[in-house]
């Protein structure tokens, strides 16, 4: 009995799901977001717009860096089994994304997140965590805006 194809053509990414609801536009955040769009999401699953737009929608300023279609050289496993060439590859990316002069790094894989954050001084957090945090949710602790605020008072 395969089950496989039904699974696969439920299944959704959590951009895809949030992009059906009717999320009200948010007020801007003064804050630029470099989207990093993860190989699986833009080449696997053909999402490249959808996290952008909420991310737009939410407030955020979303900057594209160049290259932005490259891998960051995570990759599944590859960045353990090649990882001279994920080196490289991350230094590229991490060159392009702080090229865009944001303040924070989204991306919605979590190899991508572990990858790039050990080439960067840069916040970088899944997309949802800052979705969340723009309708409602606390401030990602990784951000440290709140104790940015408190220390400048």
């Amino acid at each position: 009995m395969r089950k496989r194809p039904r699974v696969s053509v439920l299944a959704k990414d959590i951009t895809e799901y949030l992009s059906t609801l009717d999320l009200p536009h948010q007020e801007p955040k003064n804050l630029i977001v470099a989207y990093h769009s993860a190989c699986s999401m833009q080449h696997g699953q053909k999402i490249t717009m959808a996290p952008k737009l909420l991310l737009r929608n939410a407030g955020f300023t979303v900057r594209d860096p160049a290259e932005g279609h490259l891998c960051c050289g995570s990759a599944g496993t590859y960045n353990i089994l090649q990882p001279e060439i994920s080196a490289t590859l991350k230094a590229r990316k991490v060159k392009n994304i702080e090229a865009t002069k944001a303040d924070i790094i989204a991306t919605g894989n979590i190899g991508c997140i572990t990858q790039i954050a050990t080439g960067t001084a840069m916040p970088i957090l899944h997309t949802v965590e800052l979705l969340d945090w723009a309708y409602g949710g606390e401030e990602p602790a990784s951000l440290g805006l709140a104790e940015a605020k408190v220390a400048a008072e």
